[in-house]
Parts: structure tokens; sequence; C-alpha cells
């Protein structure tokens, strides 16, 4: 169940494609502000006895949309492969992908890991929360009762000890009790909310992007009462939210191409065009330890990612994205390395490595 890509400079896409019949190589690019991306291709076929095929887009198979990375304590990247069914393990330094193959109807959307590298993913098409144990490949499933349930974005608390969820169509935002498999669930107060990306503040509460509608939510632990904020415009849809270092929350908008922010003292929304401007479509999202916010803007085939200085409210990175990109749909910010991770619908994992403090 492994397969092994290798680097090599990326100078032109079509020129990598024929490489990677054999192999599944990265990409790479080089920024003017020193931001370095690197693209895996992901291996995106397996065969019934676990076997990956080193195929690629355009072969006749069917893309995994891998997406959704997080980073274990030994520096390998997970990920969600939704349209594969799988957890997958990408190793940097060797390029080995491994895959671990998910319970029916699974379709994992979303993983995050707890302080013991365990891997908690957001069964999406059959209503569970699942943890993988990477050592011995064992799963247990916290089952969501409810028709609807489709978990969704997750985001652990309290040490590990709560996990907070999004289940988008099913419209509520749920608690976990990961030591118990005892749930809370608190319904949207309007039909269709979409809750969708959620983040912690300092205080560990959770605030929600309510995708369907033109608002931010958040949920009290002590009572478990939603509270929701309206940005000014109606047509706004926040998609994927970050919270910087004095708890202001930040925000895509998805349909309108904005970068907004939040402040929850004042209750004031500010907004900054993306320099995609119309055409951005903003969706994958994180902050760094600088409180730089990053995101990808995802037109078809020229998706680009952008920096935003939060100190100085002013844009500095707009970087292509090698592969072309396509959707981006999650990021995330591993504070050690300084590199941002996420995955792409054009099959890759793409590291930014970011400029020297």
């Amino acid at each position: 169940m492994t397969s092994t890509s290798t680097p090599l400079p990326f100078k032109t896409l079509a020129a990598t494609i024929v490489v990677g019949l054999l192999f599944a190589p990265a990409l790479q690019a080089q920024s003017s502000l020193n931001i370095e991306l690197t693209e895996w291709r992901v291996p995106i076929s397996m065969d019934s006895d676990g076997t990956l095929f080193d195929t690629y887009p355009g072969e006749g198979r069917t893309m995994t949309r891998p997406r959704d990375p997080a980073l274990d304590s030994q520096g390998n990247v997970w990920f969600c492969g939704q349209g594969g069914n799988y957890i997958g393990r990408l190793v940097p330094s060797t390029g080995e992908f491994k895959r671990y193959a998910l319970p029916e109807r699974t379709h994992p959307h979303n993983l995050v890991i707890d302080s013991e590298d365990q891997i908690w993913y957001a069964g999406n098409r059959n209503g569970h929360i699942g943890r993988l144990d990477p050592a011995t490949g064992e799963i247990q499933q916290f089952p969501i009762e409810n028709d609807k349930m489709d978990p969704h974005t997750l985001v652990l608390a309290n040490g590990g000890k709560t996990l907070w969820f999004t289940a988008q169509h099913a419209n509520y935002v749920g608690r976990l009790d990961t030591s118990t498999g005892d749930y809370e669930l608190v319904q949207t107060p309007y039909p269709r909310a979409r809750p969708y990306g959620i983040m912690l503040d300092s205080k560990e509460q959770p605030w929600i992007a309510l995708f369907g509608t033109n608002r931010i939510a958040t949920v009290d632990p002590a009572t478990m009462k939603m509270r929701t904020y309206a940005i000014p415009d109606e047509r706004a849809r926040p998609r994927r939210l970050a919270v910087t270092s004095d708890d202001r929350v930040w925000y895509v908008d998805y349909a309108r191409g904005f970068l907004g922010r939040l402040d929850p003292t004042t209750e004031e929304f500010t907004e900054w065009a993306a320099p995609g401007e119309s055409q951005a479509i903003p969706y994958a999202m994180t902050v760094d330890d600088q409180d730089r916010l990053w995101f990808v803007e995802s037109p078809s085939n020229r998706s680009h990612l952008v920096g935003f200085d939060a100190k100085t409210e002013r844009f500095i990175a707009r970087e292509a994205i090698a592969s072309g990109g396509l959707t981006a749909r999650y990021m995330v910010h591993h504070p050690s390395s300084d590199t941002l991770w996420f995955g792409t619908d054009a099959n890759t994992m793409v590291r930014a490595s970011l400029p020297g403090r």
C-alpha cells in the first residue's frame, strides 16, 4: 500500500506529467519573496488488494481529491482521499505515500491529529467521526445518530479531550467527547446555513463560517448557545476562517472575492478585496505564528497562494501554483518548519516554505 515520489525541479507541467508516468514527482517553483512551493503528485488508483497504481490525471482513472492535511510529531503529512475513501500519509523526506482504507461510504472530508498522533477524521457520507491508529491500522468509529448527519470539518480542544465539528448539510455544529464518544449538537437558527469552516480562539471558543449565509457564528462552550454576526453585505459567503493572536476572526468570502475580519469585541467588520478581485474564489485559509493570513485563490487552472499581513494590513505575496492547483479546500500552518500545507484538485499535495523570520 505504498508508493514513492521523488522531488525534482519544476519546469513545465506537461514535461512533469510525462515523468510522472513512472514516478510521483514533486513540482517546485521559487517565489521572488522566497516562498518555495513544492507539489507532490498523489497516486490515485488502488487495486482490490491494496496495491497502488502510479497513475495520474488524464489516464482514464478518477482523481481521489487529496485534501485537508495535518502533520504528526514526526513531520509526516496525513490527508484525506475524499474521492478514494482512504486516509493517506506522505513522508516528505522520501516522497513515500501510504494509504489506509476506510469503512465503506466514509469519504473523509477533514482530519486532525491529537498529541498521541492518533488520526481523527470526519466520515462525511456515513455519519461518523473516526479515529485511526497509525501503528495498528485499527479504526474506531463514533456514530453521530442523525439521518442527515455529514461530519465536515474538525478542530480539537481541551488537550484533545474535545472535538468540535461542523455538519454542513445537516445544519449542525457538534461537540464530541473523544474518550466516551458522547456528543452534543447545536442546530443553526437558519435553514440551509451550511456550517463549514471552524476554528478556535485563545479561549477555545469555536467560531464557524455559515457558508449558506452571510454570517459567522460562535458557540459558548459552557451553555452550547449559538450566536451569529452578520457580514454587512448580504451577498457574502464566508467559507473558511482563521483566528489571529488578538482573537480577531478572519474569513475568506468565496462569493465576492474578499478577505474579511470580524472584531468580536466591537462587532465591526473590515474587508479587503483579494488580488484576484471578483474572480478570486478564495477557499483554503490559515494563519501563521506571525499573524500573516494565507489563502488560495482558486479560479480554474490558475490558482495562487496569497499572503496578507494582519499587522500592516497589506497583501505581501501572491504566488502561482505550478500545477494550476484547480481548487484548494483547506490549509494548515506547521510552526516548527514554518510551512503551509494544502491539497489540490489537481491531485497534488502542496508545501509552501515561508520566508525566514
